[in-house]
C-alpha cells in the first residue's frame, strides 16, 4: 500500500477548508524533520502542549523565521513566563486566576500574547476549562486584562459523542462567542475547535482555527 506523504495529506486537508480557516499543525512528539516537511508544504502555524519540547524544537528551527507558535496544553503557572516569552498564541487559558496571572506577567515582560479561553461546552471531568456560566459571570474581570489580546474561545469535546452531538456542541460554542460579543468591549473573532477526529464538523459549525496532529503526521511514535 502506497504511503501518503505529509505534503499530500496537507493538500487534501486544504481542499476541505475555506481560506479563512487557519490550520494549526499539532506537533507534540513529532520529529523536527517531519515539521520541516510540513513547513515546506505550506504550514506556518505549529502547536505544542509541552513547553520544554517546544523550546527544543524552536532551537532546531531557528532558520524558519515565519513560524507562528501556538501553546495548546494545560498551562501551569510556573511555566507561564516561558510560554509568554516563546509562544505568541495560547489556546488553553482555562480559568480566571490563570488569565489574571498571565496578564500581570505579560505587563512585566512587555508581551501581548493572543489568547483563546478554553470553555467546556459539555461537562467533562477529564478536561480543563471554564463552564459557560463561569465564563459569562467572570466576563467583566476578563475585560480588565489589558495586556492580553483575547481573540476567542477554544473547546475540546468529551469522548464518545455522536456526530450530531459533536456538531451541536461546536455550534453552541459559536453561540457563546456571539452572546459575549453582544455586550462586550472585547469582540471575539476566533473559534479554535476541531481536531483530527472531528474537524470537518467543527468547520461546518464555524471554526476559524483547527488543530490537527494525527491527520497530518500519523500516529506518534517519537518520545522526546
Amino acid at each position: 500500500m502506497q504511503t501518503i506523504s505529509i505534503a499530500e495529506k496537507i493538500a487534501q486537508i486544504r481542499q476541505q477548508l475555506t481560506t479563512d480557516v487557519r490550520l494549526v499543525a499539532i506537533t507534540k512528539q513529532v520529529s523536527v524533520e517531519k515539521m520541516r516537511e510540513a513547513y515546506t508544504a505550506g504550514i506556518r502555524d505549529f502547536g505544542e502542549n509541552r513547553i520544554q519540547e517546544a523550546l527544543s524544537k524552536q532551537q532546531h528551527l531557528q532558520d524558519l523565521k515565519d513560524i507562528c507558535w501556538h501553546f495548546i496544553g494545560h498551562l501551569q503557572k510556573n511555566k507561564a513566563k516561558q510560554v509568554l516569552n516563546s509562544m505568541p498564541w495560547i489556546h488553553s487559558v482555562d480559568d480566571l486566576k490563570l488569565l489574571q496571572h498571565l496578564n500581570k506577567l505579560a505587563g512585566k515582560l512587555n508581551k501581548r500574547p493572543k489568547i483563546c479561553l478554553q470553555v467546556k461546552i459539555l461537562p467533562d471531568p477529564n478536561k480543563y476549562g471554564w463552564s459557560v456560566d463561569d465564563l459569562l459571570a467572570a466576563w467583566s474581570d476578563v475585560e480588565t486584562c489589558e495586556y492580553l489580546d483575547i481573540q476567542g474561545l477554544m473547546t475540546i469535546l468529551p469522548l464518545g459523542l455522536s456526530e450530531s452531538e459533536m456538531f451541536d456542541a461546536f455550534v453552541e460554542t459559536g453561540k457563546v462567542k456571539d452572546k459575549i460579543n453582544e455586550n462586550s468591549k472585547l469582540q471575539l473573532k476566533e473559534l479554535s475547535m476541531g481536531m483530527s477526529g472531528d474537524y470537518l464538523l467543527a468547520v461546518k459549525a464555524g471554526a476559524t482555527m483547527i488543530r490537527l496532529g494525527r491527520t497530518i503526521f500519523g500516529e506518534r511514535i517519537i518520545k522526546n
